[in-house]
């Protein structure tokens, strides 16, 4: 193996991001279905706050994997957004213990 052969590792974590979004999502309908159920608007808003953070997600997903196709696979994504990850993940691990709690 040379020192240029990085493998498919860029493209698996390229992938990673279209997964969260898509796991995100599902989380999302979820809330959003209890927070309607439930007529609780604080989880209605954490519903479509996760709707949005699963779409950029996808969109962020799409534009890594061409960023890796166009300058390589040595350039790291930026660091605001793995931030922004992280507190989504929180935020939507958070809002489906809550819309569990609700519908209790």
């Amino acid at each position: 193996m040379s020192v240029d052969d990085v493998g498919l590792q860029p493209q698996r974590t390229a992938l990673a991001w279209s997964r969260t979004g898509l796991s995100v999502f599902v989380n999302a309908l979820i809330v959003l279905r209890t927070g309607a159920v439930a007529e609780q608007p604080a989880i209605l808003g954490l519903g479509f706050f996760l709707l949005l953070a699963a779409a950029s997600s996808v969109v962020f997903g799409i534009w890594r994997m061409r960023h890796l196709g166009s300058h390589g696979s040595r350039s790291a994504p930026p660091w605001i957004l793995m931030l922004a990850t992280l507190w989504v993940a929180w935020i939507a691990c958070l809002a489906g213990v809550a819309s569990i709690a609700v519908s209790l």
